[in-house]
């Protein structure tokens, strides 16, 4: 049985005696006390005993204590049915506090469930044996069945699938994989049966960190929860302290009798107890860190979520951060007009580009595999290093490379003026020749990330200085950071010129952050106030940053910060409403105005909504682009 069940078959107990008592009690019956003493003892029993231990092995106080001792006393003074009604509802707000908890931690529970403990280890021969995935080893071969769970990281030998990432990315949309392509334990093979090589130990594993780091992030608690629990010990000596005077003062000055002072201090020692003021953080935190699990985005710990609210400055690596990380074919030209000697240009670059597994091959294959027609098969090809491609087809010489690779062709005027416009634009020009002829030019450039112009048009609008870091030269940086309207840029960065950037925005901004997905990012991600890792990143990066984006998607981010917000809300609203509620239940009691039940009813009762109101933090965030104008024209100058 679970922590919550057990919390809430104990609130249930209480109810039924404490309801059994008050029948008995208004008929006469007799021994109707020892009825309310049952339900006093199932319902705070567990508290109690926290409450003791607490005191005994930390030495310090906390309000569990409170609330026996203020039920104790309202037994002593005759008021069994009130002192069993204090310890039903103190018991239910501890319940919902156990839901809560458990509900937040829900994902690591699922998690915990979708992680294979069993793999297919391929022997040579082809024949498979059941083995426990901790005793795989690097280089083993495995075997993932159509519909298992792919036991543990690996990279795609054999076979075509599709798989299910959403315990990996939270995406919800599968990711076709084919040979060569990383497979991550804990993700479900849809497809066809599937060959991997094991890459990463077990414990070792994305997945596993995953775990690793939500178990970390829900039990390291934010600044707040951290100074409400400081304060707690030295409250509760406060009250125990106020308490004796706000009984003996009155009856011994004031002319109230022992009973009324006793009465009087048995209502304060109720609401004045700071339940609801100790669950207005954590609760809420909790909810918000299993929210952004479940959404992709891992946080190592309160803080770094709370702090997110607080960003005054923000600095984006540039490559696989800000945009793709592979280039694309942003511009090309064919002088040749004639559209049967443009087809045969097609056909044979596509068949050279074709050979190369270079990036920049790969996004010119990529751009004009829908238009080629026929593979030359006749065609010797050469790759020479450090320049480009060269294939020969019946003594005529086809070359595709850099201008440095063309010595001896031709170039007009008007091939040049399109070309330095492209490079100033900061794009890569690869030319097609044919025997010194340029028949083709290709402008290509690693663009912006789609949702990268929403995210900075978020931060923008929300006060938040934007920067860009780059090792990338100035040209290429400033194409992308206009584009993209960022407020600083600077390019030709090695790592140590990061760090001493983010050290001084960390100074003049106090709260800054840092989002990379290299190795050369890390150093800088290590001392941002707050670094955030892509998840495709590079697994020191993931190591020394405070959160991860799964995806790598910055959408994500900007729900983060919107989630981090909204938490400060919540938490500030509790704050102030549990503190008043304390105040006014206080001043009543000093008037006689409020007696047991009511004082009960009004702490408990605040208690639950503060809890209630951290629930809202489970609720997806959906985020709306900002500034439509910035992202169209950064969409246009790309496509």
């Amino acid at each position: 049985m679970s922590d919550s069940q057990k919390a809430m078959l104990s609130t249930i107990s209480c109810f039924v005696f404490m309801a059994i008592g008050f029948v008995m009690e208004r008929f006469s019956i007799p021994f109707y006390q020892l009825i309310f003493a049952i339900a006093i003892l199932s319902g705070g029993a567990k508290q109690t005993i926290e409450g003791l231990t607490d005191t005994f092995e930390n030495k310090t106080l906390n309000v569990d204590l409170l609330m026996a001792l203020a039920a104790i006393g309202a037994a002593i003074i005759g008021n069994w049915f009130e002192g069993a009604m204090l310890i039903f509802i103190f018991s239910l707000s501890g319940a919902l506090e156990e839901y809560t908890t458990n509900k937040s931690k829900k994902e690591i529970a699922s998690l915990m469930q979708l992680q294979p403990e069993t793999a297919l280890r391929l022997a040579a021969d082809g024949t498979t044996t059941e083995v426990d995935v901790a005793t795989l080893q690097i280089g083993d071969l495995v075997l993932v069945p159509k519909g298992a769970s792919i036991p543990i990281d690996g990279e795609m030998i054999k076979g075509f699938s599709t798989i299910d990432e959403a315990a990996i990315s939270g995406e919800s949309i599968p990711v076709e994989k084919t040979s060569g392509d990383m497979l991550f334990g804990g993700t479900i093979n849809l497809g066809n049966a599937i060959t991997l090589k094991v890459t990463t130990k077990s414990d070792d594993t994305l997945f596993a960190k995953i775990i690793q780091l939500v178990n970390e992030a829900q039990s390291t608690p934010s600044q707040t929860a951290s100074f409400i629990e400081k304060i707690e010990n030295i409250y509760v000596k406060a009250v125990l302290i106020i308490i004796p005077l706000m009984i003996f003062i009155p009856y011994l000055f004031l002319g109230w009798s022992f009973y009324e002072s006793f009465y009087r201090g048995m209502v304060l020692l109720v609401v004045a107890s700071p339940c609801a003021l100790v669950a207005s953080a954590t609760p809420a935190t909790l909810a918000a860190i299993s929210n952004g699990a479940r959404n992709g985005v891992l946080f190592k710990g309160g803080i770094y979520l709370e702090n997110l609210a607080a960003l005054k400055a923000i600095a984006f690596d540039k490559t696989g951060t800000l945009t793709n990380g592979t280039p694309v074919v942003t511009n090309f030209t064919f002088t040749t007009t004639s559209q049967e000697q443009q087809q045969e240009a097609i056909d044979i670059l596509l068949t050279i580009e074709g050979t190369s597994t270079h990036p920049l091959a790969t996004a010119i294959t990529s751009r004009f595999k829908a238009e080629h027609q026929r593979v030359i098969s006749d065609i010797e090809i050469k790759d020479v290093t450090g320049f480009g491609l060269e294939g020969i087809i019946q003594n005529d010489s086809w070359k595709v490379g850099k201008e440095g690779f063309l010595e001896g062709s031709a170039f007009s005027e008007t091939i040049k003026q399109e070309v330095v416009q492209w490079q100033n634009e900061g794009k890569t020009v690869i030319y097609l020749a044919k025997n010194d002829t340029i028949l083709g030019y290709f402008g290509l450039l690693d663009v912006p990330k789609p949702e990268a112009a929403a995210a900075i048009a978020y931060f923008k609008q929300e006060g938040i200085h934007t920067t860009m870091i780059t090792g990338d030269h100035y040209a290429t940086a400033k194409v992308i950071g206009d584009a993209l309207e960022i407020d600083e840029i600077h390019a030709d960065f090695l790592p140590e010129n990061k760090t001493t950037l983010i050290n001084q925005q960390k100074e003049t901004y106090e709260i800054n952050a840092m989002v990379g997905d290299g190795i050369n990012d890390a150093p800088a991600l290590a001392n941002a106030s707050i670094g955030i890792a892509m998840g495709g990143g590079t697994d020191i990066a993931m190591d020394v940053a405070d959160m991860v984006l799964m995806q790598n998607d910055l959408e994500k981010l900007q729900m983060s910060h919107m989630m981090s917000k909204k938490l400060k809300r919540i938490v500030l609203q509790n704050i102030i409403f549990s503190a008043s509620i304390i105040f006014i239940l206080i001043l009543s009691n000093l008037f006689q105005v409020i007696n047991l039940p009511l004082g009960v009813v009004g702490h408990e009762g605040s208690t639950i909504l503060v809890i209630l109101n951290g629930l809202r933090m489970l609720k997806t965030i959906s985020v709306h682009p900002t500034h439509t104008s910035s992202i169209h024209k950064s969409k246009k100058q790309f496509a």
